[in-house]
Order: C-alpha cells, then sequence, then structure tokens
C-alpha cells in the first residue's frame, strides 16, 4: 500500500488512514473488486489498533467506496454516482455526460391513457382527461441506474409524442414551447426498498435500498406540466444539496 501515517501531528491516525486507502482507490492503486488488506494486516503495516482500523474501514464503507463480504474480506465498490438532480433542472444526460460517463435510454411505454387518480390530482386534471405516458429505462455506461415513469396533460403537451425520447432528452422537448417550457420543480424524496419492479429492470436484489423521487414540473404561469416518479438504485448514486445562507 502507498503513502504511510504520521504520528507526530494531531490528525486522527483512523482519518489519515482513510484518506491514504481512498487516495488508493482514487490512483488505480485499488481497482474495482479488488480485496484491500485485512484489519490484522493494516494494523500490523501501520502499527496501529485494529480498533483504529476498523473505524477507517467502517466509515469507507459507509460512504460507499469499499463493501465487506462475510468470511472473505473487504472489496473496493464501483464509486456512486453523484448527481446535483435534487436541485437541477438540467437533463438526465448532461448530468451525466458532466461527470464523464456516457447515457442512454430505453423507452419502454410512449402512449396516451386516462388520466391516474393521483397524477389528475398533481396535474390538476380530471380523471377522465388524457395524459401522455412515458416510461423509460435509463442507464450510465450501459448500466441500469434509474426507472422513470412520467406523464404530461395531453392537451399541451401533444407534440411530444412526435419526438423520439431515445435520442432526445424530454425537459429540451417541452422547453421548444413557452407554455411547456419547466421553470420550477418540486421534488419528494424517500428511501424504499426494491420490489420485484426493480428486481426485473435493475438488476438488484430485492429489498435494496432505491431512492423514490416525485417531482412536479411547472411552467412560468406556476402551471403543473409534469409528474414524475423516479426510482434510483441506492447503490449506484448519491445526490448532492448545497445550502447557502441569505
Amino acid at each position: 500500500m502507498n503513502g504511510k501515517l504520521d504520528k507526530s501531528v494531531p490528525i486522527p491516525l483512523y482519518f489519515q488512514l482513510k484518506e491514504l486507502i481512498l487516495n488508493n482507490i482514487q490512483n488505480g492503486t485499488y481497482q474495482v473488486e479488488d480485496a484491500i488488506p485485512t484489519e490484522k494486516e493494516l494494523s500490523e503495516i501501520y502499527d496501529i489498533s485494529r480498533t483504529t482500523v476498523r473505524q477507517a474501514i467502517t466509515e469507507l464503507v459507509q460512504e460507499g467506496w469499499l463493501y465487506r463480504v462475510k468470511s472473505k474480506g473487504t472489496f473496493v465498490r464501483t464509486p456512486k454516482i453523484s448527481q446535483s438532480f435534487i436541485q437541477a433542472l438540467g437533463s438526465f444526460n448532461d448530468q451525466i455526460r458532466a461527470l464523464g460517463m456516457t447515457p442512454s435510454t430505453e423507452v419502454l411505454d410512449f402512449e396516451v391513457i386516462s388520466a391516474p387518480e393521483q397524477v389528475a390530482e398533481q396535474l390538476k386534471l380530471q380523471q377522465k382527461d388524457k395524459v401522455i405516458y412515458i416510461h423509460r429505462r435509463r442507464f450510465a455506461d450501459n448500466e441500469p441506474i434509474v426507472m422513470v415513469k412520467t406523464y404530461l396533460p395531453y392537451d399541451r403537451c401533444s407534440f411530444v409524442l412526435n419526438h423520439d425520447l431515445v435520442k432526445e432528452s424530454l425537459y429540451p422537448v417541452l422547453g421548444m414551447h413557452e407554455e411547456t417550457s419547466i421553470n420550477k420543480i418540486r421534488r419528494f424524496i424517500e428511501a424504499v426498498e426494491a420490489s420485484q419492479y426493480e428486481q426485473e429492470y435493475m438488476n438488484v436484489e430485492k429489498g435494496s435500498a432505491i431512492q423514490k423521487f416525485l417531482s412536479i414540473g411547472y411552467n412560468l404561469k406556476d402551471e403543473p406540466i409534469e409528474y414524475s416518479v423516479a426510482r434510483y438504485r441506492g447503490d449506484k448514486n448519491r445526490f448532492e444539496i448545497v445550502i447557502t445562507a441569505k
């Protein structure tokens, strides 16, 4: 392992070890799925207690850099995709490209249906009113990371049906008309367990962590234009929030 600990400085040893391991992950010394030295080995290499080693490893596991396998060891995890989706209006494709990855989309359903009760309520429609239903699976570097179900009022957004949402992003398409351009989004976030749905479409085990987002997009007149339910894989995504003092 590259690097060493400095016991003469007031920086906690567990933190120094944590940073050393993280640096080795980031510079490629440890590759994804590589096993790192055991707690006993790290304790002997750096002449520190196993308690100190355990604290460093535990924090790296909690932060998503490592994962443990009982009786086998501790391994480097595929890094999570860090997104500003919570606080940004930008498209999924733009955010994934900004991270140096290749986005892609599979459109599973793209049709006109009667508005379900909750959708009608959020879009301020009558239940018999028509909506455009879009069901998409979205990928980063060919790995599925999110499932999205989107509903748009048909009377305002019928032009969307003329676009290829495999090749085009929805928000730029909606932005072609002032009355459907998304100006504000309300998002509600909750943690749920993966169901059969996520197992089927995102290759996760039942009970795995899923980040569920309910989003309502509004135009400049504060009228609801979009209602979406997105389910993100908890093992592949983390979300950034920046809070500034007023």
